[in-house]
């Protein structure tokens, strides 16, 4: 094993009330992949910046390799006397360092450098933070949420970057799906101390909820144990009187364990707010066009939402999403076309710029509109500390000012006020943006399991993937001409559907440079109008394999879910955790080509 280039050791540090961490370690050794996964408030943060050097603990150990260098992504990059991106970026670089590597880090991240740093967005900042620790290839990368603001195809750029990067990281992100891609370890932050898993993202869920479970039994235990003791000091012959002191002292020692033990941070439990029905048809679009100058935002597009359905809109930045989802909702007039909304609509918005948010105001006159310490929500009076306390707001936090929560905090809050509001129609504008992984699974479950219309924006795949009912993305990924294409499902089908697509289309081409004595020949030379022997076997024989495939993963998980099995065989957790991660490998890969498949025949028979 080779020696660690980065270690912190039992970090403690506390800004007046319960410490943020106590216990803490990290340790990253060359080639490390670490995720530092935690709720918000939990401190990774703050532990990322201790071992960039910006923060010192109070106590514990602290060790840099001498020779090793080290890049912390900034949240707010200091700009101050850069008069171009490039000349910040190239900043970064240190002796015998490639300056061509900013320029082509920079064009992977859509900037030019040219660009004046005091006009940038915080996207593009944040794009310009990134080439500069990225270019060096430094021994250590210090990432604190580096896909914020990134859209989806920089992000899937991003994530090969890290895979083969020589530098070791550790990088703290909630999109699920660059989590799984990147890390090969994941240390969770829980509680001020630290646990480590020598496995990437995909196997930390399924650790997590062993580890609490068996910490709850372990409590479980020592109050059983505490009880009996009570009761042999109360009904139990007494020995002598050292012996009995000796055990009075352990009673005093497992009450205070007991009593001193804090539980997991609590879960977020809220539904949203039911409104009256909506008609049946919620949006009919026809034709509809915008064009900013010589820019067509909007081609042609035609839609028809109906109540019920989950629709999401991806692309890259600058492609028009916000301007079509407001379109459809009413709020932006299209240049040409039709949009119609339906009957009985109360919608309900969520921003992405937070611009709903006064930084003055209280979190308790946010939730009441300034209406008192009650508010309505599905019908029943709500005390708003009671409220907050279900989206993880300490009662004390009622008369803090907004300014005063972090970017988690303030996600929460809004999602909080759009969730107690009546509504049959939710537009989420980038919804997934600073929350905690707990915080996105209520969230994807009050989505999935809304009675009304929902119609999001978001970069998160997994989130779409698990929600949505059907795609809205540019036909033209790369190159947006303002031509947009509905597809069913999440954001994995319409990757499938899009390849399946862009294949038939070679295949046409290819079919038209045919030589025209080759198009006349017999159809056993000639392109194909019915699928071959192989293929029609695949068809058939391919839900079969997927069944058992399905079933082995299901004997296997039902062998995991033993809260105990972790503990007592590491190993054969491990196997079968590997074993899992190979079917589950395996059965997407025949997923996929049942589906190209299915298609192919639908297009030969159609």
């Amino acid at each position: 094993m080779a020696p660690p280039i980065l270690k912190l050791d039992d970090i403690f540090l506390s800004f007046g009330g319960a410490p943020l961490l106590a216990g803490a370690s990290l340790q990253v050794e060359p080639g490390d992949k670490i995720c530092l996964v935690g709720r918000n408030g939990s401190g990774k943060s703050t532990l990322l910046k201790i071992a960039a050097g910006m923060v010192e603990a109070q106590s514990g150990e602290v060790f840099r390799h001498p020779s090793s260098t080290v890049r912390y992504l900034e949240q707010a990059p200091d700009f101050a006397g850069f008069s171009t991106v490039q000349a910040y970026a190239e900043a970064g670089l240190g002796p015998g360092d490639d300056p061509y590597r900013v320029t082509y880090l920079l064009s992977h991240l859509g900037l030019t450098g040219e660009e004046d740093p005091k006009n940038l967005s915080g996207g593009e900042s944040r794009r310009a933070a990134l080439a500069r620790v990225l270019a060096p290839e430094p021994d250590i990368l210090l990432l604190d949420e580096p896909t914020n603001h990134l859209d989806l195809p920089t992000i899937e750029w991003l994530e090969g970057e890290l895979q083969k990067t020589r530098s070791a990281l550790v990088l703290i992100s909630h999109d699920r799906r660059f989590l799984e891609k990147v890390s090969t370890a994941t240390v969770w932050l829980d509680r001020g101390t630290s646990r480590r898993l020598d496995r990437g993202f995909g196997h930390f869920e399924a650790w997590r909820d062993q580890v609490l479970e068996a910490e709850e039994l372990e409590q479980h235990k020592l109050g059983k144990a505490i009880e009996r003791e009570e009761h042999w000091l109360r009904y139990g012959v007494t020995a002598r009187r050292k012996r009995n002191m000796r055990r009075l002292g352990e009673l005093q020692t497992m009450r205070s364990q007991y009593r001193g033990h804090k539980g997991p941070q609590g879960t977020v439990q809220a539904t949203a707010s039911d409104a009256q029905e909506s008609g049946k048809l919620v949006i009919e679009a026809d034709k509809i066009t915008k064009s900013f100058g010589d820019r067509v935002i909007v081609a042609p597009f035609s839609i028809r939402v109906h109540r019920g359905d989950c629709i999401g809109l991806v692309g890259p930045n600058g492609a028009g999403k916000t301007t079509l989802l407001k379109m459809l909702t009413g709020q932006l007039s299209p240049d040409s076309g039709t949009v119609k909304l339906g009957t009985n609509l109360e919608i309900a918005t969520l921003d992405q710029k937070r611009e709903d948010l006064d930084p003055e105001d209280t979190l308790a006159n946010y939730l009441t509109d300034g209406r008192g310490e009650n508010l309505l929500v599905n019908g029943e009076q709500r005390h708003v500390t009671g409220y907050m306390k279900e989206f993880l707001f300490q009662p004390e936090q009622a008369r803090t000012p907004i300014r005063s929560l972090s970017g988690g905090e303030r996600a929460r809050l809004m999602l909080a006020r759009i969730l107690s509001r009546p509504a049959n129609l939710l537009i989420l504008d980038e919804p997934t943006n600073d929350l905690d992984i707990e915080t996105l699974d209520l969230l994807q479950e009050i989505v999935a399991g809304f009675p009304g219309t929902v119609i999001l924006v978001s970069h998160d795949r997994d989130f779409l993937d698990r929600t949505v009912t059907s795609t809205i993305a540019p036909a033209v990924p790369d190159a947006p001409d303002g031509r947009w294409i509905e597809y069913a499902g999440g954001y994995t089908d319409m990757l499938a559907q899009r390849k399946g697509a862009l294949e038939e289309r070679r295949k046409a081409e290819k079919a038209a440079e045919k030589p025209k004595t080759q198009e006349a020949a017999p159809s056993g030379g000639g392109s194909k109008s019915k699928l071959s022997f192989k293929q029609k076997f695949a068809l058939e024989n391919l839900p079969k394999e997927m069944a058992k495939a399905e079933a082995e993963i299901a004997k296997r998980e039902q062998v995991m879910a033993d809260p105990n099995l972790f503990t007592r065989d590491p190993a054969a957790f491990n196997r079968l955790a590997a074993e899992m991660e190979k079917l589950r490998a395996g059965l997407t890969k025949m997923e996929e080509e049942w589906l190209e498949l299915e298609m192919l025949r639908e297009e030969l028979e159609g």
